[in-house]
């Protein structure tokens, strides 16, 4: 593909023009920054979800589920911080008016650095050829390294200067690096507030009797105040883990990059249980296994890189970002923190309640640490999308456009194709169909030139396409034709299941693990 601009637009009109996401409320001209996933979008959201799931859940014995409300009672957001501390940095332009987070002009700064050294890289690659060792070149190529260094000197400036909520220094980093208005080009800035990002709405039936309540800007806490319920009715020892998927709000001051940041999203987190003085372990543990669930996919480790934290959150001791290249480059995806016992101590102070773990081994009661893996289910969903989005020059000379899904993640598994509308053939087609439908999600498509048909499957990421032609009536096979290859095989109907089970059943690519 082309340029970063054009591939990340061609990502989101791909997705619209064959219904995976739609803009909310388009007809009213759309709500900014929120989106409808459509019908092939729910069942690719629903597969990474149920991916994650069973990965994390099913196939751990000390790892349970948790749905809980998106209302919470508001001395909860007082004691997670998230009244006092859920802010982010704002800086508007005078001139263009328009309003900015001060911490991601200065990060895409850093991602411009980061391109020339892509730049460098491949500049380097085409000189020496085969002989081209990368990883020496990054640590000895001059420019490189000062590049790097740059980057690191900025973004630890930045990550001290918001520790230390110095909002006057991240002004003054934005001027000394010369960051202009994106749209304008204006260095005209004000200086850097902090901004509140939670939701608020009311519950109650007067406006005189209503409770302030937040929509929740995150899932975990709803994991942290139920932590003893799930301990004692499930009989849980430490360690433990309590996973959630769900609905959360942030009032974004920039919601922008299409799914990458939106208003309400949607988390897939893990709350792990832990002795004191354990994290370290286990902190090197979820790194791990959280990178191996990725690289499970086959999207490339190139892809992926972590990113240890120079700012930590006000309760973490340790952090770090699984970073995904997505079209506008290197972003987080996935966040490991140690929590230490902040969340359930601030509880424990704020409701009176305990919220203790008694050991039996040790014969004391403790606080327990927590190790949290949260990973944006919307931006999984985005680096699966635009990583598979492919355009491919045939032997022809002809393009194809292929969105190369994980065959597990793909929305529909096979389309079963009548080679014509007559002569029995879509009486068998549909007979296939609705035997497959017990165990695949699968469609049936008889519209158009068999060809012109393969096309629009390549574009919908299905891995398989299934050809009922004449002489199926006669030998009870059928053309099977692999998505990423366009290979074609001829199979028996009874083998259509097993090859296509074989090919997208999570077993097969959780064991990659």
């Amino acid at each position: 593909m082309t340029n970063q601009p054009d591939t990340f637009k061609k990502v989101i009109s791909h997705a619209k023009e064959y219904g995976f996401v739609f803009q909310s409320s388009e007809i009213y001209d759309g709500l900014s920054a929120v989106y409808d996933y459509a019908q092939n979008g729910i069942e690719l959201k629903k597969n990474i979800r149920e991916y994650w799931w069973k990965a994390m859940v099913q196939m751990n014995d000390n790892i349970v589920g948790l749905d809980a409300a998106i209302f919470m009672h508001p001395t909860t957001w007082k004691a997670s911080g998230h009244v006092d501390a859920f802010n982010d940095p704002l800086i508007d332009n005078k001139d263009s008016k328009k309003r900015y987070r001060a911490d991601v002009l200065i990060e895409d700064y850093c991602a411009k650095i980061e391109t020339k050294i892509d730049k460098e890289i491949k500049k380097a690659e085409k000189r020496f050829g085969d002989s081209f060792n990368k990883d020496e070149f990054i640590s000895t190529n001059t420019r490189v390294i000062s590049y790097q260094d740059k980057i690191k000197s900025v973004l630890s400036r930045m990550g001290k200067s918001l520790e230390n909520e110095d909002l006057d220094d991240v002004k003054a980093l934005i001027e000394e690096l010369e960051i202009a208005d994106p749209l304008t080009g204006s260095k005209n800035w004000t200086d850097v507030k902090q901004f509140n990002l939670m939701f608020g709405t009311k519950l109650g039936a007067s406006a005189e009797s209503a409770m302030d309540l937040y929509l929740r800007p995150e899932t975990a806490q709803g994991i942290f105040v139920n932590f003893l319920n799930v301990q004692k009715t499930g009989r849980m020892k430490i360690p433990f883990g309590i996973a959630q998927t769900g609905k959360a709000f942030r009032n974004e001051i920039v919601a922008r990059q299409f799914i990458f940041r939106m208003r309400e999203f949607e988390q897939m987190e893990l709350q792990f249980f832990i002795k004191p003085g354990t994290q370290v372990k286990w902190y090197e543990y979820w790194k791990e296994a959280r990178m191996k669930w990725h690289l499970s996919l086959g999207m490339g480790s190139e892809n992926y890189r972590f990113h240890d934290h120079d700012k930590l959150a006000h309760y973490a001791d340790a952090a770090s970002d699984i970073e995904f290249k997505f079209p506008f480059g290197f972003k987080e995806l996935e966040g490991i923190h140690s929590r230490t016992d902040f969340d359930l101590n601030q509880h424990q102070t704020h409701s009176g309640k305990k919220l203790q773990y008694f050991d039996h081994e040790d014969n004391k009661s403790y606080t327990p640490y927590v190790l949290e893996t949260s990973i944006g289910l919307d931006r999984m969903f985005l680096a699966v999308f635009s990583n598979a989005l492919t355009e491919e020059t045939l032997e022809n000379n002809t393009t194809r456009t292929v969105l190369k899904l994980p065959s597990v993640l793909a929305p529909t598994k096979a389309a079963i194709l009548p080679l014509v509308k007559k002569d029995g053939l879509p009486k068998v087609a549909k007979s296939i169909v609705k035997e497959l439908k017990w165990d695949f999600n699968v469609v049936y498509d008889e519209k158009d030139a068999v060809g012109r048909r393969y096309r629009r499957q390549d574009a919908l990421g299905t891995p398989f396409c299934v050809t009922v032609d004449h002489d199926t009536l006669e030998d009870d096979c059928v053309t099977i034709r692999f998505r990423d290859t366009m290979n074609q095989q001829r199979v028996k109907i009874g083998d259509l299941k097993s090859i296509i089970e074989n090919e997208v059943s999570m077993k097969n690519w959780l064991k990659k693990m």
